[in-house]
């Protein structure tokens, strides 16, 4: 198993809390270092290696959410429970025991080549009205970019991707990027049971022994709509749902509106899957904004990642039981 030759570690992660979030680690060295640093398993210090553990806990399925070579809460918060899933002392740090433990298991590049092609510049793209009822006259809300399908694609901040590839052509086909290496994780096991965490703002996915099999960063609740605490039932999976609008249920919503009808695509307002609660309203379903998961509010449902969102619907379905906690 690989032991990192010193204890910057702890320096580089050492403010990072499990229930906080702390000033964002900019991307400040050079692309071609950043790359490169990532793929070395003997780098433990800088943005680097801040992208090489939100890689590394992505495909061990304790999701930072969207990688962006920043450290904050959702970084803190995977790392907790990957520690609790593995038997380390559970401080939300990437001390060097922990470090050694996601690097011994994984040893495949974090970074990794990737060509476009002309589906991936075809789209079609285009700019999604904030207006829900503008958004019901669309046939589909797909992505507004590339960078964007992209990003999503590959678990990162369109931002990250530009750093990484600079003077990219993101809009030509057989342009070679760099891009995080997540899509080939296996599916997971069917779980057990689902548990919402409203305190740390994560979803977990346990087997039958009560182990935890994956960890999310999610949103869930708001003053406003708060997370309605308990046991419930899963009525249904629905993958590219389409997405009923009833104004009369949002606080915020504008009260000229009517009722509508949004197509499916992943900037639907709950993304590219719904998971049906047998509370009356209530789901867990992606979103739009990657980003803001598990530091916005949301109105009440639980919110996770498109990606995210994508991998628990695969691994539930009427028989799982979801308890939402404080």
């Amino acid at each position: 198993m690989y032991a990192p030759p010193r204890l910057l570690i702890a320096l580089l992660f050492g403010s990072v809390t499990a229930h906080a979030a702390t000033t964002p680690v900019s991307v400040a060295e050079s692309p071609t270092s950043l790359a490169a640093s990532a793929n070395d398993a003997a780098t433990v210090d800088g943005p680097a290696a801040i992208l090489r553990a939100q890689v590394l806990l992505d495909r061990a399925y304790f999701s930072p959410g969207e990688i962006d070579a920043q450290a904050g809460s959702n970084l803190a918060r995977a790392i907790s429970g990957y520690q609790a899933a593995h038997g380390l002392a559970v401080d939300g740090k990437m001390g060097t025991k922990t470090w050694a433990s996601l690097n011994g298991s994984d040893t495949a590049p974090v970074l990794v080549a990737y060509t476009l092609t002309v589906e991936d510049i075809a789209g079609p793209y285009a700019k999604i009205p904030a207006d829900m009822e503008a958004k019901a006259a669309l046939k589909s809300i797909g992505f507004e970019s590339a960078e964007e399908a992209l990003g999503e694609r590959f678990h990162a901040s369109p931002v990250l991707l530009k750093k990484l590839n600079p003077g990219a052509d993101f809009s030509k086909a057989g342009t070679v990027l760099q891009v995080p290496g997540v899509t080939a994780r296996p599916a997971l096991p069917k779980a057990a049971k689902v548990v919402v965490d409203k305190s740390d703002s994560t979803l977990s996915l346990l087997d039958s022994s009560g182990k935890i099999l994956a960890q999310f960063p999610a949103s869930s609740g708001s003053s406003h709509d708060p997370l309605p605490i308990g046991e419930w039932k899963i009525q249904a999976v629905v993958r590219d749902p389409s997405f009923h609008y009833n104004p009369d249920l949002f606080w915020d919503a504008d009260p000229s509106h009517s009722k509508a009808t949004l197509a499916p695509g992943p900037n639907n307002p709950v993304g590219v899957a719904w998971i049906d609660l047998s509370k009356p309203r209530y789901g867990i379903h992606g979103t739009a904004a990657p980003a803001a998961v598990g530091k916005a509010q949301s109105h009440g449902c639980v919110r996770l990642s498109n990606w995210d969102v994508a991998a628990v619907a695969a691994a539930v379905d009427a028989s799982v039981p979801v308890l939402m906690r404080e």
